[in-house]
């Protein structure tokens, strides 16, 4: 591996920062170093006009570079106990996770008191902003379009879970974390941001209310109310597998689990929790299950779509159902979820029995048990045989038994 420095030197190119610790250094690449100068000048010293947004690990503004480039920089808000050698490591290996739908990581600075990462600009937002937002930019995406998100989306969680350097599990796969290219294809945004904080909470148990540090990725949100962050913290936790929510049980079925939510968002066009449908219909995959249940399923189509393959989108439908199954054991991997998208028989395919999913009751509290079943060389055992999650791994962990309960709340 190559070896890595503390800050001995460091040397300015055209914007762009060089650190090495000696000559026999100096013809390794490492042109991913922007300087703080650099972007403070592209984003205008970070002014709120470039702000783009603020996530569960620091805030995301607009820069443009000399040459014209757009970018994105991502301020790392969350204090890690890494020194400069070990961030500059995993940026090196995320910078090696390359694939089409995933958002490009250009390099990074660890100059001043903030680490920024930065990434390609995509101009078209993310994928909420169209599904969701006020503007009604849902009848943009046709069904050819929404498939084809799917599949991308999938595509480029195979790619993390089993073909990149190294496996990666993202934790926090939801509507706002893809973003849109030119052509509206999918970039998944934020893969990889736990390796950067080794060690560090990143998951929590997301019904509690604690004065302190209470945010995981997927909840690091603004409220402006109490009855606002309850309905932001529902649709976040929505997306969350219910083992990894609870007990903090991480494997790659938990992508997968909020995976399916999102399907099932693209094909209905709304929120995983809504409170303008009511009670009965505000949680997704509850109506959802209503629904299929009943054979009515294409009901739950987004309405603004005027046209759409039947097939296709009963089987995105049963898909989203399999992907949230209550057996960890029962959700398929994304290789699976692949084969099944790019197969010229995917809108006649014979989907497997389902069983009821994993829902949410009132409140936010987990209604069933769930059954998982893993192993992992690197997991550690705890009562029953258990094996619990290192907030810090990038993967599997899981169950040494044949099944572990989740507590009901």
């Amino acid at each position: 591996m190559t070896r890595f420095f503390s800050c001995a030197c460091f040397e300015k190119r055209a914007g762009v920062g060089l650190l090495y610790d000696d000559a026999d250094e100096a013809d390794v690449s490492f042109d991913f170093f922007f300087d703080l100068r650099t972007l403070q000048n592209a984003t205008s010293f970070f002014s709120e006009l470039n702000h783009l947004g603020h996530g569960g690990s620091g805030a995301v503004y607009r820069g443009v570079m000399p040459n014209a480039q757009e970018i994105a920089v991502k301020e790392l808000s969350l204090e890690s106990s890494q020194g400069l050698r070990e961030f500059t490591t995993e940026v090196k290996l995320l910078m090696r996770t390359q694939h089409p739908n995933l958002v490009t990581l250009l390099g990074c600075c660890a100059e001043g008191p903030k680490k920024m990462l930065v990434y390609e600009f995509l101009p078209n937002k993310s994928l909420d902003y169209f599904l969701f937002g006020k503007d009604h930019k849902s009848a943009t995406l046709d069904w050819t379009t929404r498939l084809r998100i799917v599949r991308g989306v999938a595509r480029g969680l195979l790619y993390l879970h089993e073909e990149a350097p190294e496996r990666i599990i993202h934790r926090d796969i939801k509507a706002s974390t893809i973003l849109l290219d030119d052509y509206l294809n999918p970039k998944i945004s934020g893969y990889g941001l736990a390796r950067l904080f080794p060690g560090e909470v990143t998951h929590v148990n997301i019904f509690g209310i604690s004065e302190t540090h209470e945010i995981s990725p997927c909840l690091g949100l603004l409220y402006t109310s109490l009855s606002e962050k309850k309905r932001r913290k529902l649709e976040c936790s929505g997306y969350m597998a219910p083992e990894y929510a609870i007990d903090g049980y991480l494997s790659e079925k938990a992508d997968v689990f909020s995976y399916g939510v999102l399907v099932l968002e693209i094909v209905s066009g709304r929120k995983n929790h809504d409170w303008w449908f009511g009670s009965v219909t505000s949680d997704l995959l509850r109506y959802t299950w209503l629904l299929y249940q009943g054979a009515r399923e294409l009901d739950l189509v987004d309405p603004s779509l005027t046209e759409f393959n039947e097939n296709e989108a009963a089987m995105c439908i049963g898909l989203g159902l399999l992907c949230c199954q209550q057996s960890v054991l029962d959700r398929p991997a994304m290789n699976s979820v692949h084969l099944m998208l790019s197969s010229d028989s995917f809108p006649f395919a014979r989907m497997p029995t389902l069983g009821e999913p994993r829902m949410q009751g009132l409140g936010g509290r987990w209604t069933t048990t769930s059954t998982t079943a893993f192993s992992n060389s690197n997991a550690t055992s705890g009562p029953n045989n258990v094996t619990r999650v290192s907030t810090g791994s990038s993967f599997v962990v899981a169950s040494s038994s044949s099944s572990a309960s989740v507590r009901n709340m």
